[in-house]
């Protein structure tokens, strides 16, 4: 009974969460990319790398391995190479979410608790070989996880899916991994991040103290703008690392209380309240790679003007091509007008501009550009200058 309702909470968990999560960490990282957020270069750089790898894990991680893997059990993604592969990767990507979290927060305690050093460290230059360097070292370490897996049955002298190897596991040398696997992946973070946001927020309590002794004979009411700038900045960073905290917490506990590494490696009773609290962490483990998109849109504002401006552009777009088909049939008009001269093109186009006269007084003119209007000219009378240039100016006194 156990086993069935894991199963049939996984197999609704997982699809809602890739459908809701691939979306919002793409909208992301156009939304950073377009670096109208009002961030530094340097937290911008780190904001993309974590919202492109939490988009891998919701590709690869939620969709191939616990959706198309398990739906799927004979397809391409089932032969034991590209299991392997995709378990290898499973991993990977894991610790580039969690560690590309720990960077961001140990940037923001150099940026706020060392003075002299973040000059040199909180620049896009190093934001980005702190991501290259963390990356190769992760891709490096995650080697052993392709030997840990055989074939769990082969068939025409095809190897398919994986299981653990037996003697992987029971051997010291993987035993050990596992552990520092898993160490590696939550309570060295854990430790980390909890000590680094420990220590900035000191650092901030005293310097807040300090600067409102020093602002005292000033007005109350009068605004701080370098505090308030270090008070989003605090509440994007604890957002992120409490959320990341409490994610990760369940699988942590699970960790020490069962003693089991991970679901990858656990071959007992799935009914098993270890295993359920394991997969149980595991799902939050994934639901973190969907905090992110969350926090920033709750915690800032212009991510929040940039988010509605990039919902809106597509059908900004749409409208920008319908308006210009609009002006070209006017420009038609017009000219036909000037010429003395009715044909079909004229008629449909009185009868459209007569139908459009209504959307037009909604949009602003400012949707269609000057290069429209000379693109438009172009294409309506090619190698005929003279009518180019009326077309021109009959569409710029249309704006």
């Amino acid at each position: 009974m156990g086993q069935l309702t894991m199963l049939q909470i996984k197999a609704i968990y997982y699809p809602i969460l890739a459908v809701i999560g691939v979306p919002a960490n793409l909208v992301t990282i156009v939304i950073l990319s377009r670096r109208n957020c009002g961030l530094s270069k340097c937290v911008s750089v780190y904001m993309i790398a974590m919202a492109s790898v939490d988009l891998v894990v919701m590709i690869v991680n939620v969709m191939l391995y616990n959706i198309f893997s398990n739906r799927f059990p004979f397809s391409f993604l089932s032969h034991t190479p590209v299991c392997k592969l995709i378990l290898y990767m499973t991993a990977v990507n894991l610790d580039l979410s969690v560690w590309f979290t720990v960077s961001f927060t140990f940037d923001r305690f150099v940026i706020i608790c060392c003075q002299k050093l973040k000059t040199k460290y909180c620049t896009k230059r190093t934001a980005a070989m702190v991501i290259t360097a963390f990356t190769v070292l992760i891709f490096l370490k995650n080697i052993p996880v392709l030997l840990a897996y055989e074939p769990h049955q082969t068939i025409n002298k095809v190897h398919w899916g994986c299981v653990t190897s037996v003697a992987f596991v029971s051997s010291p040398p993987g035993a050990a991994y596992i552990w520092f696997h898993s160490a590696w992946g939550i309570w060295y973070p854990f430790t980390l991040i909890a000590l680094l946001n420990c220590l900035t927020g000191r650092r901030i309590l005293v310097a807040s103290r300090s600067r409102r002794g020093l602002r005292g004979h000033r007005s109350e009411t009068q605004s701080d703008s370098e505090m308030e700038n270090r008070k989003k900045s605090i509440i994007l960073l604890f957002a992120i690392s409490g959320c990341f905290i409490l994610l990760w917490l369940t699988a942590a506990v699970s960790l020490v209380t069962t003693r089991l590494a991970g679901i990858n490696y656990y071959r007992g009773d799935r009914t098993d309240p270890g295993y359920i609290a394991t997969e149980t962490g595991t799902m939050l483990k994934f639901l973190s790679c969907f905090q992110n998109p969350c926090i920033y849109a709750a915690t800032q504002r212009k991510f929040r003007e940039e988010l509605k401006t990039v919902v809106k552009s597509p059908w900004t777009f749409i409208l920008s091509r319908l308006i210009l088909g609009f002006r070209v049939f006017t420009s038609v008009v017009d000219i036909q007008q000037e010429k003395g001269e009715v044909s079909i093109s004229y008629i449909m186009a009185a009868i459209f501009k007569r139908s459009m006269e209504g959307l037009l007084k909604s949009v602003p003119d400012t949707v269609v550009f000057q290069d429209d209007i000379l693109f438009t000219a172009r294409l309506l009378f090619p190698g005929n200058v003279v009518l180019q240039l009326r077309t021109v100016k009959t569409l710029e006194k249309a704006f």
